[in-house]
């Protein structure tokens, strides 16, 4: 097929939009470590699991072989408001760089929320609203899962409470009113409303804040609160499942055009997006009928891949979540302000970290300036600003298109654009005015942190 005959942007028909999320851990021959009760280190039960999620949503995460989850026919016919979303070659961007490179990224950002993480939003409030409770209670980093999920419970009726990390709360006023717009509470986290946001403030004073510190205070709020339930945008395994729409759609569009990816990359601070977008082509992987070159994306200020250590540990700063086996740097472990407010989360997924524990795919840690550098190049060439966070999978894309450059190798990239930047234009304005720095933890820093890491035998 000539090139010429592939359109700038790939658009899929109605009908090809996916009708099931797919579980990847279905087909992992290591499967993911069972989160463990934090009381009795014991995997936890649905029962006790159902008293901070929604119970629909409690099968989804203890669920590791069943394949394929048929998606509501309510939530996709939400999912149609904005779905299938568009997969697009970079031809700027490729002639700007001179790489014989073919670079695709799928575009998530074309929604009122401004990112993917209402694929996973508008699924939870439709299984609380489904089960009759009140409300749900939830954290935020940079903002864009808060904002997703006023957006879903405006849609569904439900009251919805956020937390939003101190640093983001102060960094995208805008962010925090749309929130507002859709009927949220929006609160900066630590804060002095939950017993565990006062501890928090009383060791660190002057904090600003981490993803580990607000869902404490969610949770705390959701289990004191009846009729209300928690829920979380990244990191577990129903989130990754809701997010496979993604990665479907992404290989359905490639697979119409006859087209293979060489190098799958995503940006990475929980897993949402990531596991997404690479969960059917990993797939292909282990089965053996494919094969593929996987790159996570995590920020150097808060390297959970590349530093972190492979164990159990909690899911929050306030220590009230259940354990889950991770790369992380430990529970305590407080990020500095950098402007990628949604990779600022101490660990990583289960699922993709037992992924990178068996050496099936990589990662990079990136500094933010070097980020903010090829988001900027991205935009005067594809006319999109994006997200700090996508930006991360934009500068490892544009390294690996110019290693095409220097061997001739004409590889095909794909990488996830996960949102716009439009409300991070304090974070353009620093680096614009050169000044915005780069922070790298010491091995000191991350040492004391991981010497804070349960004892699990």
């Amino acid at each position: 097929m000539s090139e010429l005959k592939i359109p700038y942007k790939i658009y899929l028909e109605e009908n090809e939009m996916p009708k099931y999320w797919y579980n990847l851990r279905a087909d992992m021959k290591n499967k993911p470590a069972p989160l463990l009760n934090p009381a009795t280190l014991k995997p936890m039960t649905a029962e006790e699991l159902s008293g901070v999620f929604c119970d629909e949503l409690v099968k989804q995460e203890l669920d590791d072989s069943t394949a394929l989850f048929e998606i509501p026919e309510e939530i996709r016919n939400f999912y149609r408001m904005y779905r299938p979303s568009p997969l697009v070659r970079a031809y700027c961007l490729e002639e700007k760089l001179k790489t014989p490179a073919k670079i695709y990224y799928k575009f998530e950002g074309n929604n009122t929320s401004g990112s993917h993480k209402l694929n996973s939003a508008i699924a939870q409030a439709y299984y609380a609203k489904k089960q009759g409770l009140k409300g749900v209670t939830t954290e935020t980093g940079a903002g864009q899962w808060g904002t997703a999920l006023s957006m879903a419970c405006s849609y569904f009726g439900l009251d919805c409470k956020v937390f939003m990390v101190k640093v983001s709360y102060e960094q995208k006023p805008f962010r925090r009113e749309v929130m507002r717009t859709y009927g949220a509470q929006v609160t900066p986290s630590p804060s002095t409303e939950t017993e565990v946001g006062r501890k928090i403030l009383e060791k660190h004073p002057g904090t600003t804040g981490s993803l580990g510190c607000a869902i404490s205070e969610a949770v705390e709020v959701a289990v004191k609160s009846e009729g209300y339930r928690y829920v979380l945008g990244s990191v577990l395994n129903q989130v990754l499942l809701h997010q496979s729409v993604i990665g479907l759609e992404s290989k359905t569009a490639m697979d119409k055009y006859g087209i293979k990816p060489d190098i799958i990359i995503g940006c990475a601070g929980g897993g949402s997006n990531l596991g997404g977008l690479i969960s059917p082509f990993m797939g292909e992987k282990l089965k053996g009928n494919a094969d593929y070159r996987f790159i996570a994306v995590e920020p150097a200020s808060c390297p959970s891949f590349t530093r972190g250590k492979f164990a159990y540990d909690f899911c929050d700063t306030g220590m009230v979540c259940p354990l889950a086996k991770m790369y992380t740097l430990g529970s305590g472990f407080m990020p500095s302000a950098n402007h990628a407010g949604g990779l600022r989360y101490h660990g990583m997924s289960s699922t993709l970290s037992q992924l990178y524990h068996d050496g099936l795919m990589e990662a990079v840690s990136v500094e933010q300036t070097s980020v903010f550098d090829a988001a900027e190049k991205f935009a005067r060439v594809e006319g999109i600003l994006p997200a700090p966070e996508s930006a991360h999978a934009i500068k490892v894309a544009i390294d690996e298109a110019m290693k095409c450059k220097e061997t001739g190798e004409e590889k095909t990239i794909l990488f996830g654009l996960t949102g716009t930047g439009y409300f991070d234009m304090v974070a353009y304005e620093k680096f614009h005015d050169g000044k915005m720095q780069d922070y790298i933890p010491s091995d000191a820093e991350i040492a004391e942190s991981l010497s804070g890491l349960p004892t699990v035998e």
